[in-house]
């Protein structure tokens, strides 16, 4: 018995650990010089569960957040902010969504919201990319795998 109350309450610490804090509200800061020197966005990586919602922060001038098309759940609607203004979408659709900066897409300027299980990850891969997008996408989606891996063998201990 003592086992199978402490089986929910050690899953459910091991996913508040692999997400981190969770709140209804993640900030995304769009910058000049992002963690690795680049532009970027910081996180360029969040997870998400339906419902909650992303600040995109205009930290630094001249960037812009929009979605990426091929890069939505089925039923999922786009969205695009302005130039150096930020914007706040709320997410209810589970699965991977790309977003980028529009006047640096082709320089890699990209991220993804995963919203509860990323149900349209293979989808989303697919989706054409500039060079330097693809590269940055190739990198978000192989930290997704890795922490998605950990996730199950954590629920397997």
């Amino acid at each position: 018995m003592m086992k199978s109350i402490l089986t929910p309450l050690i899953f459910a610490m091991s996913l508040a650990s692999a997400w981190g804090a969770r709140a209804s509200d993640v900030e995304v800061k769009m910058l000049n010089n992002a963690a690795d020197g680049q532009r970027g966005f910081e996180p360029a990586l969040v997870r998400i569960r339906p419902g909650d919602s992303v600040n995109f922060v205009a930290v630094d001038k001249g960037h812009s957040v929009q979605s990426v098309p091929g890069m939505l759940p089925a039923g999922a609607s786009a969205f695009s902010g302005q130039i150096s203004q930020d914007l706040t979408v709320r997410f209810d659709k589970p699965g991977v969504y790309g977003f980028r900066c529009a006047p640096h897409y082709m320089l890699g300027m990209v991220g993804l919201v995963v919203v509860g299980a990323p149900v349209n990850e293979a989808a989303a891969r697919d989706a054409p990319q500039p060079r330097d997008a693809k590269a940055r996408f190739d990198q978000l989606f192989s930290t997704l795998d890795a922490d998605v891996a950990r996730e199950i063998a954590a629920r397997k201990n």
